[in-house]
């Protein structure tokens, strides 16, 4: 009976080898169902029929942690670099007349619905929210770029 049992569990996994025990079978389908290697299995010795056996390995502990990137330091370059990108992205911008002291209002000629959305474009950009009475105050690409490098602990 309890043969039996084994057996449907097994062939219920998929791994058609009857040397697991129950304990192990359930070791291996919690632990590392990621890590799986194919290998032609054949059933019997004068068979041609061939199935692939998804044989499980016990995942080592480094393969269980997580490692999280990070983007590169922030420079003042850099964040004049990505400012500038997205100004020059910004379709009421002519990206030929937009300098690093352009003037929004007086220069490119932009109102102060626009600038709200320059403020937000950077937001989404740098991944921060700028207070409403700061965001009031930024009305060129370079005292944005100041303003970010401030919050953003930037000095070279």
């Amino acid at each position: 009976m309890a043969a039996r049992v084994l057996q449907q569990c097994v062939r219920s996994l998929g791994r058609p080898s009857l040397r697991l025990c129950p304990v192990n079978l359930a070791l291996r389908a919690a632990v590392a169902p990621a890590v799986t290697v194919h290998r032609p299995f054949s059933f019997a010795a004068d068979s041609r029929r061939t199935r692939w056996l998804g044989q499980s390995r016990i995942s080592s502990v480094g393969l269980l942690c997580r490692q999280y990137g990070d983007l590169p330091p922030l420079t003042l370059e850099t964040i004049k670099d990505r400012v500038l990108y997205v100004l020059k992205l910004y379709d009421k911008i002519n990206p030929e007349k937009l300098q690093v002291t352009s003037h929004f209002m007086k220069d490119l000629g932009l109102d102060s619905l626009d600038q709200v959305e320059i403020i937000m474009a950077m937001e989404d950009e740098f991944g921060f929210e700028i207070p409403d009475a700061e965001a009031e105050k930024l009305m060129t690409p370079e005292e944005i770029v100041q303003y970010i490098a401030d919050k953003k602990d930037v000095y070279e």
